[in-house]
Protein backbone atom coordinates (compact mmCIF):
# COMPACT_ATOMS: atom_id res chain seq x y z
CA UNK A 1 0.00 0.00 0.00
CA UNK A 2 1.45 3.49 -0.89
CA UNK A 3 3.01 5.68 1.80
CA UNK A 4 3.21 2.77 4.46
CA UNK A 5 6.53 1.34 4.95
CA UNK A 6 5.65 -2.57 5.68
CA UNK A 7 9.18 -3.52 7.40
CA UNK A 8 8.53 -1.14 10.12
CA UNK A 9 5.81 -3.82 11.15
CA UNK A 10 7.25 -6.25 14.03
CA UNK A 11 7.77 -9.77 12.41
CA UNK A 12 5.16 -11.19 14.95
CA UNK A 13 2.61 -8.83 14.22
CA UNK A 14 -0.95 -10.74 13.52
CA UNK A 15 -1.54 -10.49 9.75
CA UNK A 16 -5.14 -9.40 9.07
CA UNK A 17 -6.95 -12.01 7.70
CA UNK A 18 -9.91 -11.19 4.71
CA UNK A 19 -12.75 -13.72 3.97
CA UNK A 20 -14.43 -14.24 0.88
CA UNK A 21 -18.07 -15.45 0.81
CA UNK A 22 -19.26 -17.05 -2.50
CA UNK A 23 -22.87 -16.49 -3.61
CA UNK A 24 -23.18 -20.20 -2.71
CA UNK A 25 -22.03 -19.90 1.07
CA UNK A 26 -24.42 -16.85 1.49
CA UNK A 27 -27.33 -18.47 0.05
CA UNK A 28 -29.97 -20.18 2.17
CA UNK A 29 -31.90 -23.00 0.60
CA UNK A 30 -35.66 -22.31 -0.11
CA UNK A 31 -36.77 -24.93 2.51
CA UNK A 32 -34.93 -23.33 5.45
CA UNK A 33 -35.76 -19.99 4.59
CA UNK A 34 -39.16 -21.58 4.90
CA UNK A 35 -38.37 -23.34 8.16
CA UNK A 36 -37.75 -20.07 9.67
CA UNK A 37 -40.36 -17.80 8.55
CA UNK A 38 -42.53 -20.62 9.96
CA UNK A 39 -40.73 -20.38 13.05
CA UNK A 40 -41.01 -16.59 13.39
CA UNK A 41 -44.77 -17.01 12.47
CA UNK A 42 -45.69 -19.32 15.38
CA UNK A 43 -43.52 -16.67 18.26
CA UNK A 44 -45.54 -13.55 16.68
CA UNK A 45 -49.20 -15.44 16.75
CA UNK A 46 -48.76 -16.83 20.35
CA UNK A 47 -47.63 -13.84 21.54
CA UNK A 48 -49.99 -11.99 19.62
CA UNK A 49 -52.71 -14.64 21.15
CA UNK A 50 -51.37 -14.56 24.38
CA UNK A 51 -52.43 -10.10 24.50
CA UNK A 52 -55.59 -11.15 23.29
CA UNK A 53 -56.09 -13.23 25.97
CA UNK A 54 -54.70 -11.20 28.37
CA UNK A 55 -57.43 -8.28 27.18
CA UNK A 56 -60.12 -10.65 27.44
CA UNK A 57 -59.03 -11.69 31.46
CA UNK A 58 -59.13 -8.53 32.73
CA UNK A 59 -61.65 -7.43 35.18
CA UNK A 60 -61.54 -6.13 38.80
CA UNK A 61 -58.60 -7.40 40.01
CA UNK A 62 -57.24 -4.99 37.50
CA UNK A 63 -59.31 -2.30 38.73
CA UNK A 64 -58.31 -3.25 42.28
CA UNK A 65 -54.98 -2.72 40.65
CA UNK A 66 -55.43 0.66 39.73
CA UNK A 67 -57.07 1.75 42.72
CA UNK A 68 -53.64 0.95 44.47
CA UNK A 69 -51.29 2.69 42.11
CA UNK A 70 -53.67 5.86 41.63
CA UNK A 71 -53.65 6.43 45.47
CA UNK A 72 -49.74 5.76 46.58
CA UNK A 73 -48.55 9.02 48.10
CA UNK A 74 -44.75 7.89 47.26
CA UNK A 75 -43.50 6.00 44.68
CA UNK A 76 -44.34 2.59 42.76
CA UNK A 77 -41.62 0.44 43.13
CA UNK A 78 -41.04 -2.14 40.27
CA UNK A 79 -39.28 -5.34 40.95
CA UNK A 80 -38.52 -9.13 38.79
CA UNK A 81 -35.70 -11.65 38.62
CA UNK A 82 -34.24 -12.44 34.97
CA UNK A 83 -36.47 -11.92 31.90
CA UNK A 84 -38.85 -10.51 34.50
CA UNK A 85 -36.48 -7.79 35.51
CA UNK A 86 -36.01 -6.79 32.43
CA UNK A 87 -39.63 -5.87 31.88
CA UNK A 88 -39.98 -4.49 35.41
CA UNK A 89 -37.29 -1.89 34.40
CA UNK A 90 -39.39 -1.09 31.30
CA UNK A 91 -42.35 -0.67 33.36
CA UNK A 92 -40.93 1.30 36.35
CA UNK A 93 -40.02 3.67 33.07
CA UNK A 94 -43.22 4.12 31.12
CA UNK A 95 -44.91 4.49 34.87
CA UNK A 96 -42.21 7.76 35.45
CA UNK A 97 -43.10 8.85 32.04
CA UNK A 98 -46.56 9.41 32.34
CA UNK A 99 -46.97 11.03 35.50
CA UNK A 100 -46.69 8.21 38.51
CA UNK A 101 -42.61 8.49 39.83
CA UNK A 102 -41.41 4.69 39.55
CA UNK A 103 -38.11 3.33 39.71
CA UNK A 104 -36.79 -0.60 39.74
CA UNK A 105 -35.48 -2.33 42.22
CA UNK A 106 -33.37 -5.65 42.01
CA UNK A 107 -34.85 -8.22 44.43
CA UNK A 108 -31.62 -9.56 44.83
CA UNK A 109 -29.63 -6.17 46.03
CA UNK A 110 -33.17 -6.03 47.93
CA UNK A 111 -32.11 -8.22 50.39
CA UNK A 112 -28.23 -6.56 51.07
CA UNK A 113 -29.65 -3.41 51.67
CA UNK A 114 -31.72 -1.70 48.83
CA UNK A 115 -35.20 -2.50 50.93
CA UNK A 116 -34.64 0.28 52.09
CA UNK A 117 -35.31 2.35 49.30
CA UNK A 118 -39.04 1.08 49.94
CA UNK A 119 -41.04 3.45 51.93
CA UNK A 120 -44.39 2.91 53.81
CA UNK A 121 -46.35 5.02 51.67
CA UNK A 122 -44.75 3.01 48.49
CA UNK A 123 -46.38 0.28 46.42
CA UNK A 124 -44.71 -2.45 44.81
CA UNK A 125 -45.40 -4.12 41.51
CA UNK A 126 -43.40 -8.06 41.79
CA UNK A 127 -43.27 -9.87 38.50
CA UNK A 128 -42.33 -13.17 38.19
CA UNK A 129 -43.85 -15.76 35.74
CA UNK A 130 -43.72 -19.02 37.87
CA UNK A 131 -44.72 -16.79 40.84
CA UNK A 132 -41.69 -18.20 43.21
CA UNK A 133 -39.25 -16.13 42.68
CA UNK A 134 -36.87 -17.17 45.58
CA UNK A 135 -34.85 -14.01 45.51
CA UNK A 136 -38.36 -12.03 45.77
CA UNK A 137 -38.95 -13.65 48.95
CA UNK A 138 -37.24 -11.28 50.86
CA UNK A 139 -38.95 -7.98 49.69
CA UNK A 140 -42.28 -9.71 49.41
CA UNK A 141 -41.98 -10.55 53.03
CA UNK A 142 -41.04 -6.52 53.93
CA UNK A 143 -43.70 -5.61 52.18
CA UNK A 144 -46.14 -7.51 54.59
CA UNK A 145 -44.14 -6.45 57.59
CA UNK A 146 -44.80 -2.88 56.87
CA UNK A 147 -48.51 -3.42 55.40
CA UNK A 148 -47.01 -2.01 51.92
CA UNK A 149 -49.81 -2.37 49.17
CA UNK A 150 -48.47 -4.36 46.52
CA UNK A 151 -49.42 -6.21 43.09
CA UNK A 152 -48.20 -9.64 41.72
CA UNK A 153 -48.19 -10.07 38.29
CA UNK A 154 -47.47 -13.91 37.51
CA UNK A 155 -48.74 -17.37 35.61
CA UNK A 156 -49.69 -19.15 38.61
CA UNK A 157 -52.90 -18.34 40.65
CA UNK A 158 -51.48 -20.57 43.57
CA UNK A 159 -48.20 -19.39 43.99
CA UNK A 160 -45.96 -17.50 46.41
CA UNK A 161 -46.23 -13.77 44.74
CA UNK A 162 -50.47 -14.69 44.09
CA UNK A 163 -50.54 -15.53 47.99
CA UNK A 164 -49.01 -12.30 49.57
CA UNK A 165 -49.96 -9.73 46.89
CA UNK A 166 -53.25 -7.58 47.68
CA UNK A 167 -53.64 -7.98 44.42
CA UNK A 168 -52.29 -10.58 42.33
CA UNK A 169 -53.08 -10.18 38.12
CA UNK A 170 -52.97 -13.51 36.65
CA UNK A 171 -51.82 -14.04 32.86
CA UNK A 172 -53.55 -16.17 30.83
CA UNK A 173 -52.31 -20.08 29.69
CA UNK A 174 -50.66 -19.60 27.00
CA UNK A 175 -47.77 -21.46 25.36
CA UNK A 176 -44.12 -19.43 25.19
CA UNK A 177 -43.08 -18.73 21.67
CA UNK A 178 -39.79 -20.98 22.11
CA UNK A 179 -40.42 -24.77 20.98
CA UNK A 180 -39.55 -26.09 24.46
CA UNK A 181 -41.56 -24.05 26.57
CA UNK A 182 -38.64 -22.77 28.14
CA UNK A 183 -37.57 -19.36 27.40
CA UNK A 184 -39.26 -16.70 28.40
CA UNK A 185 -41.45 -14.95 25.25
CA UNK A 186 -45.31 -15.09 25.45
CA UNK A 187 -45.52 -14.64 29.15
CA UNK A 188 -43.04 -11.70 29.09
CA UNK A 189 -45.11 -10.20 26.00
CA UNK A 190 -47.79 -10.00 28.37
CA UNK A 191 -46.08 -8.64 31.36
CA UNK A 192 -45.32 -5.80 29.34
CA UNK A 193 -48.34 -5.27 27.67
CA UNK A 194 -50.37 -5.67 30.98
CA UNK A 195 -47.42 -2.63 32.41
CA UNK A 196 -48.52 -0.56 29.42
CA UNK A 197 -52.18 -1.03 30.27
CA UNK A 198 -51.92 -0.23 34.08
CA UNK A 199 -49.71 2.75 32.94
CA UNK A 200 -51.96 4.29 30.59
CA UNK A 201 -55.09 3.84 32.34
CA UNK A 202 -53.55 5.30 35.19
CA UNK A 203 -52.41 8.12 32.96
CA UNK A 204 -56.64 8.22 31.80
CA UNK A 205 -57.88 7.70 35.22
CA UNK A 206 -55.58 11.07 36.02
CA UNK A 207 -55.98 13.01 33.21
CA UNK A 208 -52.61 13.17 32.66
CA UNK A 209 -52.46 16.26 29.42
CA UNK A 210 -49.59 16.60 26.53
CA UNK A 211 -48.44 19.40 28.35
CA UNK A 212 -47.81 16.98 31.93
CA UNK A 213 -46.23 14.43 29.47
CA UNK A 214 -43.55 17.60 27.45
CA UNK A 215 -42.58 18.33 31.45
CA UNK A 216 -41.08 14.34 31.55
CA UNK A 217 -40.02 14.33 27.73
CA UNK A 218 -38.04 18.12 27.68
CA UNK A 219 -35.58 16.30 24.96
CA UNK A 220 -35.04 14.86 21.89
CA UNK A 221 -37.87 14.33 18.68
CA UNK A 222 -40.61 13.88 21.03
CA UNK A 223 -39.88 16.44 23.29
CA UNK A 224 -39.97 19.39 20.61
CA UNK A 225 -43.29 17.88 19.19
CA UNK A 226 -44.99 18.99 22.57
CA UNK A 227 -43.16 22.48 22.85
CA UNK A 228 -46.40 25.09 22.47
CA UNK A 229 -46.57 28.46 20.95
CA UNK A 230 -45.60 29.66 24.49
CA UNK A 231 -42.84 28.33 25.05
CA UNK A 232 -40.79 29.60 22.07
CA UNK A 233 -42.35 32.96 21.31
CA UNK A 234 -40.55 36.63 21.50
CA UNK A 235 -42.24 38.98 24.28
CA UNK A 236 -42.02 42.64 24.96
CA UNK A 237 -40.15 45.22 23.47
CA UNK A 238 -39.52 42.12 20.74
CA UNK A 239 -42.81 41.99 19.52
CA UNK A 240 -42.84 44.77 16.67
CA UNK A 241 -46.14 47.08 16.60
CA UNK A 242 -46.91 50.26 15.32
CA UNK A 243 -50.15 52.31 16.12
CA UNK A 244 -52.37 52.15 12.88
CA UNK A 245 -51.68 56.09 12.19
CA UNK A 246 -48.20 55.69 11.76
CA UNK A 247 -46.44 56.57 8.19
CA UNK A 248 -45.05 53.93 6.29
CA UNK A 249 -41.64 55.65 6.59
CA UNK A 250 -41.86 54.87 10.18
CA UNK A 251 -42.95 51.28 10.04
CA UNK A 252 -40.30 50.49 7.33
CA UNK A 253 -37.51 51.74 10.24
CA UNK A 254 -39.78 49.58 13.35
CA UNK A 255 -39.67 46.33 10.38
CA UNK A 256 -35.81 46.61 10.09
CA UNK A 257 -35.45 47.36 13.83
CA UNK A 258 -36.66 44.03 15.00
CA UNK A 259 -35.47 41.89 11.81
CA UNK A 260 -38.79 40.07 11.33
CA UNK A 261 -39.71 40.89 7.97
CA UNK A 262 -43.03 42.38 9.32
CA UNK A 263 -44.74 44.56 11.24
CA UNK A 264 -48.24 44.76 13.65
CA UNK A 265 -50.36 47.79 13.52
CA UNK A 266 -52.55 47.78 16.30
CA UNK A 267 -55.72 50.00 16.57
CA UNK A 268 -55.89 52.55 19.54
CA UNK A 269 -57.02 49.87 22.20
CA UNK A 270 -54.31 47.93 21.40
CA UNK A 271 -55.76 45.07 19.23
CA UNK A 272 -53.75 43.98 16.03
CA UNK A 273 -55.43 45.50 13.08
CA UNK A 274 -53.39 44.37 10.51
CA UNK A 275 -49.41 43.60 9.32
CA UNK A 276 -46.72 44.57 7.04
CA UNK A 277 -44.77 42.37 5.64
CA UNK A 278 -42.30 42.40 3.10
CA UNK A 279 -44.58 41.12 0.20
CA UNK A 280 -46.79 44.21 1.15
CA UNK A 281 -43.95 46.24 0.55
CA UNK A 282 -43.09 44.86 -3.07
CA UNK A 283 -46.50 45.40 -4.04
CA UNK A 284 -46.97 48.66 -2.87
CA UNK A 285 -43.11 50.12 -4.01
CA UNK A 286 -43.49 52.84 -5.87
CA UNK A 287 -42.10 56.57 -5.53
CA UNK A 288 -45.36 57.77 -2.63
CA UNK A 289 -44.91 54.31 -0.55
CA UNK A 290 -42.97 55.78 2.45
CA UNK A 291 -46.05 58.60 2.62
CA UNK A 292 -48.45 56.16 2.51
CA UNK A 293 -50.30 54.99 5.78
CA UNK A 294 -49.72 51.89 7.73
CA UNK A 295 -53.43 51.43 7.27
CA UNK A 296 -53.32 51.88 3.35
CA UNK A 297 -50.47 49.22 3.06
CA UNK A 298 -51.25 46.67 5.48
CA UNK A 299 -52.31 43.24 5.25
CA UNK A 300 -55.74 43.06 6.94
CA UNK A 301 -57.35 40.26 9.12
CA UNK A 302 -53.84 37.95 9.10
CA UNK A 303 -53.30 34.88 10.35
CA UNK A 304 -52.87 34.55 14.17
CA UNK A 305 -52.38 31.75 17.09
CA UNK A 306 -52.83 31.40 20.39
CA UNK A 307 -50.13 30.97 22.88
CA UNK A 308 -51.20 27.45 24.24
CA UNK A 309 -50.88 25.94 20.65
CA UNK A 310 -48.77 23.27 19.46
CA UNK A 311 -45.60 25.21 17.81
CA UNK A 312 -45.69 22.10 15.46
CA UNK A 313 -49.44 23.48 14.66
CA UNK A 314 -47.76 26.63 14.15
CA UNK A 315 -45.01 25.63 11.90
CA UNK A 316 -47.52 23.72 9.85
CA UNK A 317 -49.58 26.83 9.70
CA UNK A 318 -46.69 29.18 7.81
CA UNK A 319 -45.59 26.33 5.63
CA UNK A 320 -49.28 25.80 4.63
CA UNK A 321 -49.45 29.90 3.60
CA UNK A 322 -46.03 30.70 3.12
CA UNK A 323 -45.31 33.24 5.86
CA UNK A 324 -42.75 33.45 7.77
CA UNK A 325 -44.46 35.07 11.05
CA UNK A 326 -47.15 34.67 13.31
CA UNK A 327 -48.88 37.11 15.82
CA UNK A 328 -49.70 35.45 19.19
CA UNK A 329 -52.65 36.97 20.34
CA UNK A 330 -54.88 37.01 23.50
CA UNK A 331 -58.26 39.17 23.69
CA UNK A 332 -57.16 40.17 20.21
CA UNK A 333 -54.06 41.76 21.15
CA UNK A 334 -50.80 40.61 20.17
CA UNK A 335 -48.54 39.22 23.50
CA UNK A 336 -45.86 37.46 21.17
CA UNK A 337 -44.48 36.74 17.90
CA UNK A 338 -43.46 33.52 16.30
CA UNK A 339 -41.17 33.25 13.35
CA UNK A 340 -40.22 30.07 11.36
CA UNK A 341 -37.06 29.84 12.42
CA UNK A 342 -37.63 29.50 15.97
CA UNK A 343 -39.04 26.46 15.22
CA UNK A 344 -36.81 25.12 13.39
CA UNK A 345 -33.88 25.88 15.59
CA UNK A 346 -36.29 23.88 18.36
CA UNK A 347 -35.88 20.99 16.01
CA UNK A 348 -39.49 21.04 15.28
CA UNK A 349 -40.04 19.79 11.75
Amino acid sequence: MEGVKTDSLPEDAPKKRTYALSSSQIKTPATESNADLESASRVLSLEAEGIRALAASLGEHFIGALDILSAVAGRVIVTGMGKSGHIARKIAATLASTGTPAYFVHPGEASHGDLGMIAHDDAVIALSNSGNTKELNDLLEYTRRFSIPTIGITARAKSMISELADIALILPPVPEGCPMGLAPTTSTTMQLALGDALAVALLERRGFSTQDFHVFHPGGQLGSSLLRVGDLMHRGDDVPLMPHSVKMSDAVLAMTRKHFGCVGIVDDDGKLRGVITDGDLRRHMGDTLLTLNADDVMTVDPQTIREPALAVEALALMNDRAITSLFVLEDGRPIGILHIHDCLRAGIR
